[in-house]
């Protein structure tokens, strides 16, 4: 699967700490898209990652989407079918709950300036964070495959760190 046949509008999906909005910005920064990061949609800046009512929301993600080039990062699965009705592509990443669980470490302790990051926020640690990543992200990972296996638009899934490196290489991408 190339890029072009993952046309202008792409969503990427997949567990916490996958490396979505890392893709995302690079994506963004090869095709011209716009990089949409639904977690800085979804929590008010400033906070140590409370979430915006469901309403207010909602009506961002509406209005993000309806641009015609972008890229956008994250999951929110009651807004998916929205996202989907004007994606163009998907791309499923699906690292292992290991490698999400150190990521969430790592940009907690230093990555102090990471993609996709909350305005004026800064990541700590969170045990309900850790068990969402070790515990949610099982069922998670199960029902995004489900999800994954019907969506008839354009598609490819990075079922590994190495696939994603791959892909990263194939696609001449920049972390």
């Amino acid at each position: 699967m190339t890029l072009d046949e993952l046309g202008s509008r792409i969503c990427i999906m997949g567990p916490s700490n996958s490396g979505k909005s890392t893709l995302a910005d690079a994506l963004s920064q090869a095709r011209e898209l716009t990089a949409i990061h639904l977690d800085q949609l979804h929590h008010l800046p400033h906070t140590d990652w409370v979430p915006r009512p469901a309403d207010e929301f909602a009506a961002l993600h509406d209005a993000a989407i309806l641009g015609s080039c972008w890229v956008i990062d994250g999951n929110y699965s009651r807004l998916i079918p929205r996202r989907l009705e004007r994606a163009t592509g998907v791309i499923l990443l699906d690292v292992s709950t290991a490698v999400s669980l150190y990521r969430y470490l790592k940009r907690c302790w230093f990555d102090h300036d990471r993609r996709g990051a909350l305005e004026g926020g800064r990541d700590t640690v969170k045990w309900a964070m850790i068990r969402h990543i070790t515990i949610a992200t099982r069922t998670n990972r199960a029902r995004y495959a489900r999800m994954f296996e019907d969506i008839r638009l354009p598609k490819v899934a990075l079922e590994s760190t190495g696939a994603l490196a791959a892909f990263y290489r194939s696609n001449d991408l920049l972390r």
